[in-house]
């Protein structure tokens, strides 16, 4: 069989594939090959994004602080307060007083004293 041979029969096969599928298969393949390239580069680099979070010392996802807000709120809350009661566990912030709360950007519920 001689490259010319070899060209016909790949014309013949592609021909009977529907345009549509071959430009999705072309780039499904070049996007899963473009992902797997800057994973790999990103691997051999062997560094991270260069961004580090610093917790806040004034800041506690546990329930050992005096006020509780909400993660994307911008109110807090006293423990006994109907509002805390309504934010789930997973985004509750705890702050040990309620100048830490407000030093943070948060303001006291007007429906809790």
């Amino acid at each position: 069989m001689t490259i010319a041979g070899v060209r016909e029969k790949c014309k013949a096969a592609l021909a009977r594939i529907p345009r549509d599928l071959l430009i999705l298969a072309v780039l499904l393949l070049s996007c899963t090959a473009s992902f797997g390239l800057g994973y790999l580069t990103g691997q051999s680099a062997g560094q991270g994004s260069g961004v580090s979070i610093i917790p806040s010392p004034l800041v506690s996802t546990t329930s050992d602080g005096t006020v509780v807000a909400s993660r994307s709120g911008s109110k807090y809350y006293f423990p006994w307060c109907s509002g805390a009661g309504r934010i789930s566990d997973a985004n509750k912030v705890w702050f040990p007083s309620e100048d830490a709360a407000r030093a943070q950007g948060y303001a006291l519920a007007s429906n809790c004293k």
